[in-house]
């Protein structure tokens, strides 16, 4: 009798935006075990092996092992305005002298100094930290917010401003944004789970209003039903490769990475 196959060691993005990614695979047992994360971690995870699979801020794929590989069409994408990856001012973004990084991001950090340099013509000195939202400001002139604290935060009621990453990535490229996949190492993930994810993924756009009902509660689920349809895209073709190609040339002109390799697939 053949020995059993191990189980696949994902790790996820513990956010709104990666939920339809993860649909139905607690059901896997038979080719999954299942974490959640802040994305930073789960970069760190896959880059020291404690698991397979890890949905990946997208810069992290230049930062680990050259035998990634990238699951086909599971992807966290922004076209325009993302709305949980933001900037948050208390000054005319061109006075910004400081900026409070997010220490649960890695893609948006190095986004914000690509766009500080390529959009807004600033220099600012970048502090990291937790994301709490009043002592960032407290301590710097902006501060950084990624996932469900960008999504959910109400700027208005505390009179500071939101410039939306995602929005102004694309007015900079006319190119969408990549902001996390599914990666792991060569030969670690037959075709099988691989097509299981692709599954998933199906399964969870269909299913995207069940889902942000579910994880946002009565009272964000008017908020999390219209994100998840209107910022969130879920597909890396031609047009989303072109952006993240785009992201990786500047993140390397800008000094955030040391080089760059081209996306490839399982």
């Amino acid at each position: 009798m053949p020995a059993a196959r191990s189980q696949i060691r994902l790790g996820a993005v513990d956010y709104l935006n990666a939920r339809p990614l993860v649909y139905g695979l607690e059901m896997r047992s038979d080719l999954f075990t299942l974490r959640f994360d802040v994305p930073s971690k789960c970069a760190a995870l896959l880059h020291e092996g404690s698991i397979d699979v890890g949905m990946i801020p997208s810069i992290e794929y230049l930062r680990g092992s050259s035998e990634y590989r990238i699951v086909p069409d599971c992807a966290i994408v922004s076209d325009g305005r993302v709305a949980s990856v933001a900037l948050f001012s208390t000054k005319p973004i061109e006075q910004v002298r400081s900026i409070a990084a997010d220490t649960s991001s890695r893609t948006s950090n190095g986004l914000v100094r690509v766009l500080c340099y390529e959009s807004f013509g600033i220099d600012p000195e970048f502090v990291p930290m937790p994301p709490r939202i009043g002592e960032m400001l407290t301590r710097c002139d902006a501060a950084l917010l990624i996932g469900d604290p960008a999504l959910y935060l109400d700027h208005a009621a505390r009179g500071i401003e939101k410039i939306d990453l995602g929005e102004q990535w694309t007015k900079l490229t006319a190119l969408p944004f990549v902001w996390a996949f599914w990666a792991g190492r060569a030969g670690l993930v037959p075709h099988d789970a691989v097509e299981a994810l692709r599954r998933a993924r199906a399964a969870g756009i269909a299913a995207s209003d069940a889902i942000a009902d579910a994880y946002c509660g009565q009272h964000r689920a008017a908020l999390g039903r219209a994100y998840l349809r209107e910022n969130i895209k879920y597909v890396l073709g031609e047009r989303e490769q072109a952006g993240l190609v785009r992201y990786y040339q500047l993140a390397e002109k800008h000094g955030v990475v040391a080089g760059i390799q081209m996306p490839a697939f399982y």
